[in-house]
């Protein structure tokens, strides 16, 4: 257990099993955070349920818990400039309240809706996290972050967790070609960054995991110099509490030690040799490079929802059961229930992804990905339907485009759908496209049902 605070000075009582602290990184950095003064929290073992006392009033539902922690729960304290690393509600706790100010009432109702698209990808899959990431790079790039703020909200910083704990991999890899999707994915980890070194030096117990900061460089730099500094800052982030050696004493600030500058020659050195002594291939002959995957190794099949019903736990899926032309049908979770009506769902013809790795979505094993058609900012979402005619199972391929399909676990491993997605669209017509390649069946080519133009895939 921590003690912040006696019980006569605080306004707030948290209580936090240790199983869901360790797994909400979101929530330990703000019950770290939270002025020591104002808040008490428990952390039992064993036992207990996640809940927020604030005077006669006790919350248990973990979104409404971090916005009242961060707004009128503790007399906005997290919201005011100069408290904590950044304004948690965007400076908009207090203007909000009792609709003193209209602009502020959005931006928290906005907050409020991005954390629970959050709650959604936590509960799907990678396929559907990287799909807002496709969708926030075109959101993004008239808005700093979210919602109005000058910093990142609670909002941008679970809607991140939630995105980087399902796409696996380097920044790099995440953000691909999406510049505004990367700066806002830097900026809400530099961010993180801050708080977890805040809420080390004022709550034991409660430290988040450290995760190594970004380095940058000019480009001129020696190979071991900057081998030298990553080891450096590896090497910080591991120590605790962050920003301090084992020993207690401050570590330097990324600036690699002479032993570690020596090792870093050395590796380089052995590098060097081990490079030399491989023989070198005949001019001409050395091998290519592996070619980036297309369309063709996606299995897009033609399929018919033969059952549909709402999810008993998510208010946003259905679950389906969909022919693809095995020996039965597969079972689908879909984030439609936004848009159609389950009666609208049955019988439904549909176009499938069927290399897809099976995953949970609420606890359904969801196996494959019905595709739609959707605008930029996801407020209009359309099935991408077959043509009149086609048959259950056929495969949809692409002009231009022929091969076989990847396996799923190749799909999954190389992120071959997250790399191919951004140019599945449809065109101007509302015809299903891959970089201007149309889509065809046996019967003719597929579409958005009611004719979406210009819109993504997914």
């Amino acid at each position: 257990m921590v003690k912040d605070a006696s019980p006569r000075s605080a306004l707030a009582a948290l209580t936090v099993p240790s199983a869901t602290l360790a797994k909400d990184p979101l929530l330990a950095l703000v019950a770290a955070i939270a002025p020591p003064y104002q808040t008490t929290v428990t952390i039992p073992k064993k036992g207990g349920a996640l809940s927020l006392t604030v005077g006669p009033d006790t919350l248990t539902h973990r979104n409404a818990i971090l916005r009242s922690l961060c707004g009128m729960g503790l007399h906005n304290a997290l919201d005011t400039l100069g408290s904590t690393p950044l304004l948690f509600l965007g400076g908009h706790a207090a203007p909000s309240f009792a609709g003193a100010s209209p602009a502020s009432a959005l931006a928290m109702a906005g907050i409020s809706s991005w954390m629970s698209v959050a709650a959604t990808i936590r509960d799907g899959g990678a396929e559907e996290a990287a799909t807002l990431l496709e969708q926030l790079d075109g959101y993004l790039a008239s808005r700093s972050f979210l919602v109005p703020s000058a910093a990142p909200t609670l909002a941008d910083l679970d809607v991140y967790l939630a995105i980087v704990a399902k796409v696996q991999g380097a920044l790099e890899s995440l953000a691909g070609g999406r510049a505004n999707a990367r700066r806002w994915l830097e900026q809400c980890g530099a961010t993180l960054e801050e708080l977890a070194a805040a809420a080390a030096e004022k709550a034991e117990g409660l430290e988040p995991k450290a995760r190594p900061l970004p380095l940058f460089f000019y480009g001129d730099e020696d190979e071991s110099v900057v081998a030298a500094a990553a080891s450096a800052v590896a090497s910080a982030t591991k120590s605790a509490p962050a920003g301090k050696k084992a020993g207690g004493k401050p570590a330097a600030a990324g600036r690699p030690t002479e032993e570690q500058k020596k090792k870093a020659l050395e590796k380089k050195a052995a590098k060097e040799a081990k490079k030399a002594a491989k023989p070198k291939p005949a001019k001409g002959g050395g091998q290519a490079p592996p070619a980036e995957p297309t369309i063709a190794a996606l299995d897009i099949r033609v399929g018919k929802i033969v059952k549909a019903w709402e999810h008993e736990s998510s208010e946003k899926l259905f679950c389906e059961e969909v022919d693809v032309g095995e020996e039965v049908p597969r079972k689908i979770a879909s984030g439609l229930r936004a848009f159609y009506k389950v009666d609208e769902m049955q019988n439904r013809d549909v176009l499938v992804l069927c290399n897809l790795k099976e995953a949970k979505m609420g606890g359904f094993p969801s196996h494959g990905m019905v595709l739609c058609a959707s605008n930029a900012d996801h407020t209009k979402v359309e099935f991408a339907v077959p043509p009149a005619g086609a048959k259950v199972g056929e495969r949809v391929t692409f002009e231009g485009y022929e091969g076989d399909p990847e396996p799923a676990n190749k799909v999954s491993k190389k992120k071959i759908f997250v790399k191919l997605a951004p140019d599945l669209k449809t065109d101007g017509n509302g015809e299903v496209v891959w970089k201007g390649a149309k889509s065809k069946t046996s019967t003719g080519v597929c579409k958005a049902v009611n004719g979406m133009a210009n819109a993504q895939v997914a």
